[in-house]
């Protein structure tokens, strides 16, 4: 298989779900009574908390409100195409059966349940592309993980060794007994490229059509990842990915509320996409296995707007007229798909950088509804919009091009 045809439904896909949740939504941002900075799943690292002491959380985790089916069902009403969820962060947990350590939520927790098998199920059964995230540097955990310099001494650890004898078993369970995975997410990059290209020849051992994200490191990704939330200012050449949040944190944070309004995750998406990127965007389950409402609600007007608007984001390439003031362009074969997030109350829109000639205009959501456009000079005008816009989010013009 080669790289366009693994890499095919990654570029069709365009919006997927990431799921950041552990022992450390538990806590959810509180140790010992006191708020800790910084985001949710960070909080043994930040608080500094000794791995005996977090080890106990494992005894409380029950997550009896889960239900793998639900949390496919929200992703699918989304309008996103695939998952990704942490089967072990930072601290070392793991939200899957393993053979490799009992600290895992079949083993050590009431639960005593696999998610990670449950959505693989559910997943395969709705057509939703499954991955796992999985960090294969830091683990604040094991003694020869990187990162817990408060239990562990440096100098001592082996990170080879942690490579070779437990990330690569637990990688080849995940890779075994879950189904087809789309996706092994990798963070923070791994140290040498030796590793991380023995790495990214493991799993593909395993699974060949897997994709591996640009968090490998050493430019071994199958496509590029960008910083947390961060979406460049131009079109970006090749494939490439923005995982972001929906409020400031990505485990579960009690006390954070500060929910970006569904309009600003429709613009982002398409502001992505308009610049030949993904759309990872995460949810931060409680510690009962619930997906928090505000995101639940959030999600469901993104995926009201994909539906009526998805033509425009789902296999969709980049604009090739720059970025315009008024909103963002998306193209397909002989269709340019014009997003107006600025409204022009005057009822006349000035495009420029098209060449071509226009057969139609229309709007998608209204197809029957045409969009008279001229030429002046090298400017394309659309001249008689309305006085408000069909989409309180992004309005999307179609123009239907010659050859």
């Amino acid at each position: 298989m080669n790289r366009d045809e693994r890499m095919a439904w990654f570029r069709e896909a365009k919006f997927g779900m990431f799921i950041h949740w552990g022992l450390y939504a538990i806590p959810a941002g509180m140790w010992k009574g006191k708020m800790i900075p910084g985001i949710g799943e960070w909080i043994m690292h930040r608080a500094r908390i000794p791995v005996k002491e977090y080890e106990q959380l494992a005894k409380h985790f029950n997550p009896v409100k889960f239900n793998a089916e639900e949390w496919v069902q929200i992703a699918k009403d989304a309008g996103m195409k695939y998952m990704v969820i942490t089967a072990k962060h930072h601290d070392g947990f793991c939200m899957f059966d393993t053979k490799l350590t009992d600290y895992n939520i079949v083993k050590a927790t009431p639960f005593k349940r696999d998610p990670m098998k449950e959505l693989a199920e559910a997943c395969q059964k709705h057509g939703i592309k499954f991955g796992f995230y999985y960090s294969q540097t830091l683990d604040w955990h094991h003694p020869d993980g990187m990162g817990n310099d408060w239990d562990y001494d440096p100098a001592k650890k082996d990170f080879a060794k942690y490579i070779r004898e437990y990330v690569k078993p637990q990688l080849r369970e995940l890779l075994t007994n879950y189904g087809p995975i789309a996706i092994i997410w990798f963070d923070i990059g791994t140290p040498t490229p030796e590793l991380a290209r023995e790495l990214r020849e493991f799993v593909l051992s395993i699974q060949p059509q897997t994709l591996i994200n640009g968090r490998i490191g050493h430019g071994l990704g199958d496509y590029r990842e960008m910083g947390d939330n961060k979406i460049p200012d131009h079109v970006v050449e090749g494939d490439w990915e923005t995982p972001a949040t929906i409020n400031d944190t990505w485990g579960y944070k009690s006390y954070d509320h500060n929910w970006k309004d569904p309009g600003v995750l429709v613009q982002k998406l398409v502001d992505i996409v308009s610049k030949g990127g993904n759309y990872l965007l995460n949810v931060g389950p409680t510690a009962e296995g619930e997906i928090p409402q505000p995101s639940v609600e959030r999600l469901k007007k993104v995926g009201e707007w994909l539906r009526v608007n998805g033509e425009s984001i789902y296999g969709a390439k980049p604009s090739p007229i720059g970025i315009p003031t008024w909103g963002r362009c998306t193209a397909k074969e002989g269709k340019l798909y014009l997003h107006l997030f600025a409204w022009p109350w005057d009822g006349r829109l000035e495009v420029e950088g098209i060449k071509g000639e226009v057969k139609r205009a229309y709007f998608l959501a209204e197809p029957d509804r045409t969009v008279e456009v001229k030429k002046e000079g090298d400017k394309l005008v659309l001249t008689n919009l309305p006085p408000k816009p069909i989409d309180q989010y992004d309005t999307v013009v179609v123009l239907e091009m010659e050859g």
